[in-house]
C-alpha cells in the first residue's frame, strides 16, 4: 500500500482540532479512526495492479541522437476503473540527461475492460542495445488517499546504431568514383587500370591510349578506355584494443573510426568492390563476409552497433593471423587503429612484413585536434610547457607514420571530423594508381 500527499493533509487537519479542542486518546481515535477507514476503503475500490495485461511495439532500431518511439498497450481486465501513474523504466543513456524524469512517466485512466496506448519517446546517447526494464504501476482508488503498486516486466529491445555522419561526404566521393570510372562528360579518358572498350578518337584524347593495331584494322584511329579494377577484396580491420577507448573531444576514437569504415565501404561497394569487417582486439569482436554491395552496409551498422572498446592490449599476432585467414587472397587491408609509438613499434611492426608481403596495408588513426591547438600555446610558463609536449607528440606520430610508409604501409592521420574523407580519398588514390 502506498499513501498519497492528500491523506497526509487530511491526517494533518485532522490534528489541528484535536490539540486545540480535545487534546486526548478519545480526539485522536475520533479524527484517524474515520481516516483510516477510509484509507482501507480507497485501496480496495483500487483497480488491481497484477491483473494489467501489457504489450509493446514500435521501433527496434534507431541512429544514435534520433528519436525513437515504443508504444505500450496497457488493458484493464479487471471490473474496476484504473486510475493509475506509471513509470516505463528505461537505462539512463536512453534519454538525454535530465530528462528522464518527464519522458517516462505516464498518467492514465482505463475504464473496466478497456485498454488504452501509451507511447515512451526515447533519444538514445549511446550505441548498442537499450532493454526496456520494469513497468511499475501505482494504481490510486477514487478518493485519492491510497493505492496499490506493483510492477510488471514487458520485454523489448532498441538498438542504437552508429550514426554515419559522415555520409554526407559519399555523394562528392561517388563524383569522384565516376570520373574514375570514365563515365563522365569530359573529353579525357577515365583513370584506370583495366581495360574497358575501343572507341573512335577524338580531339584532346591522350597519344598514349591510340591502340594502334585496333587503328589499322578499322582503318580509323581507335583509342583504349579504361575503368578502375574492379571486384577487389577490401578487409577492414577495427583495433578495438584501449587505445580505441580514448575520448577525442566528446567522440570516442573507436566511434570516429567506425564512421570511416561505414563510409570507405558504402563507397567500396558502389565501386564493384567486396567489403569484410574485421574487430579485434585479443579476440574476435565482430565479423561480416560475405555480403553483397546492396546488404554491406545494414550489416556493418548491425554488427557494429553494440561494440564496445576492451581495456585491453590488442594482440597484435592474433590480429595479423586472423586478417591472413579471412583474407586469404590479395587485399586491401585497411586497419583503424593507433599511431601510438609504443603499441605500434612494439606491436604491428614486428608482424608488418607478414601482412605486407601478401596485402596492401593501409593503416588509418584518429588524431586529437587539441594536440594541434596546443602546439601554438604562448604567453605563460604552463602554455610554453603544453607546446613542447604538444610538439613531442606530434613528432612521435610522425616518426611512428614514417616507419609504417618504409615499409609500404599508406597511412592516414586525421581528426575525427576529416578521417572519414581522408580514408576515402585515399582509397580513390590507390584505385586510380591500380594498387589494389
Amino acid at each position: 500500500m502506498a499513501l498519497t500527499g492528500r491523506t497526509a493533509l487530511l491526517a494533518a487537519l485532522g490534528s489541528l482540532p484535536v490539540g486545540i479542542l480535545a487534546p486526548s486518546w478519545t480526539g485522536i481515535l475520533a479524527v484517524n479512526a474515520p481516516l483510516t477507514l477510509a484509507i482501507l476503503y480507497d485501496y480496495a475500490r483500487a483497480a488491481p495492479v497484477r491483473m494489467l495485461q501489457f504489450t509493446r511495439t514500435g521501433d527496434t532500431s534507431v541512429r544514435l541522437d534520433e528519436p525513437a518511439e515504443v508504444h505500450l498497450a496497457v488493458t484493464n481486465p479487471s471490473p474496476r476503473r484504473l486510475r493509475a501513474q506509471l513509470r516505463d523504466a528505461w537505462p539512463p543513456s536512453a534519454w538525454p540527461p535530465d530528462t528522464e524524469q518527464t519522458a517516462s512517466r505516464h498518467t492514465v485512466t482505463i475504464p473496466a475492460g478497456e485498454r488504452r496506448r501509451l507511447t515512451t519517446a526515447l533519444r538514445p546517447t549511446r550505441r548498442g542495445d537499450r532493454q526496456a526494464e520494469r513497468i511499475t504501476i501505482r494504481s490510486y482508488g477514487p478518493l485519492g488517499l491510497a493505492a496499490r503498486q506493483g510492477h510488471h516486466r514487458v520485454p523489448w529491445t532498441v538498438r542504437v546504431l552508429p550514426p554515419f555522419a559522415s555520409r554526407k561526404h559519399l555523394p562528392s566521393r561517388l563524383a569522384r568514383l565516376r570520373e574514375l570510372d570514365g563515365r563522365t562528360s569530359v573529353l579525357t579518358r577515365g583513370e584506370g587500370t583495366e581495360f574497358d572498350s575501343l572507341r573512335e578518337y577524338v580531339p584532346g584524347d591522350d597519344t598514349r591510349s591510340i591502340d594502334w593495331r585496333a587503328t589499322a584494322r578499322l582503318n580509323a584511329v581507335a583509342v583504349r578506355t579504361w575503368r578502375p579494377e574492379r571486384d577487389r577484396h577490401i578487409l577492414i580491420v577495427l583495433d578495438t584494443g584501449r587505445t580505441s577507448a580514448g575520448r577525442v573531444g566528446d567522440v570516442p576514437r573507436l566511434d570516429a573510426a567506425m564512421d570511416a569504415a561505414l563510409l570507405l565501404a558504402a563507397l567500396a561497394s558502389r565501386a564493384g568492390d567486396r567489403v569484410d569487417l574485421l574487430a579485434y582486439d585479443r579476440r574476435t569482436r565482430a565479423l561480416v563476409q560475405g555480403r553483397s554491395a546492396g546488404e554491406i552496409l545494414p550489416a556493418l551498422v548491425n554488427a557494429l552497433a553494440p561494440l564496445e572498446s576492451e581495456l585491453v592490449e590488442t594482440d597484435a599476432r592474433g590480429l595479423s593471423a586472423a586478417a591472413l585467414k579471412y583474407a586469404p587472397r590479395r587485399s586491401l587491408v585497411v586497419l583503424l587503429t593507433s599511431l601510438e609509438a609504443a603499441s605500434i613499434g612494439e606491436g604491428l611492426l614486428p608482424v608488418l612484413p607478414q601482412l605486407t608481403q601478401r596485402h596492401k596495408v593501409l593503416v588509418a588513426s584518429v588524431a586529437d585536434p587539441y594536440i594541434e591547438k596546443m602546439t601554438n600555446s604562448r604567453g605563460t610558463a604552463d602554455a610554453v610547457y603544453e607546446a613542447a609536449a604538444a610538439t613531442q607528440a606530434q613528432e612521435q606520430r610522425r616518426r611512428t607514420a614514417d616507419q609504417l610508409t618504409r615499409h609500404g604501409v599508406t597511412v592516414v592521420d586525421s581528426t575525427p571530423a576529416e578521417l572519414a574523407p581522408a580514408l576515402a580519398d585515399a582509397y580513390l588514390a590507390l584505385k586510380a594508381a591500380g594498387r589494389l
